[in-house]
């Protein structure tokens, strides 16, 4: 099964910066794409970046011009670069990765954003 090395988050102030990674092992085929999702408490899980495995990329309108996500196909890794972060980023940002036989999901990392 697919296995996730998620880290980067944290605690940063408003304004400041903070770049999340995710490593996907065990995959067997080639990937379709890698994305971010985040979840704020009381709140439901949304989308804030994809990024298909040719490069196309997608963002949340509330992240864009802030935040960027890249992959290194090599090593199925999805990375994402946040700046100008703001209170309302506060979540836990999930990692996942499309295949061929679905997608999988991350364990999360928290990412507080206060001053």
């Amino acid at each position: 099964q697919v296995q996730f090395v998620e880290s980067g988050g944290g605690l940063v102030q408003p304004g400041g910066s903070l770049r999340l990674s995710c490593a996907a092992s065990g995959i067997i085929f080639s990937i379709y794409g890698m994305g971010w999702y985040r979840q704020a408490p009381g709140k439901q899980r949304e989308l804030v970046a994809t990024i298909s495995r040719g490069g196309s990329a997608y963002y949340a309108d509330s992240v864009k011009g802030r935040f960027t996500i890249s992959i290194d196909n090599p090593k199925n890794t999805v990375y994402l670069q946040m700046n100008s972060l703001k209170p309302e980023d506060t979540a836990v940002y999930y990692c996942n990765v499309q295949t061929p036989r679905g997608t999988d999901w991350g364990q999360g990392t928290q990412v507080t954003v206060s001053s």
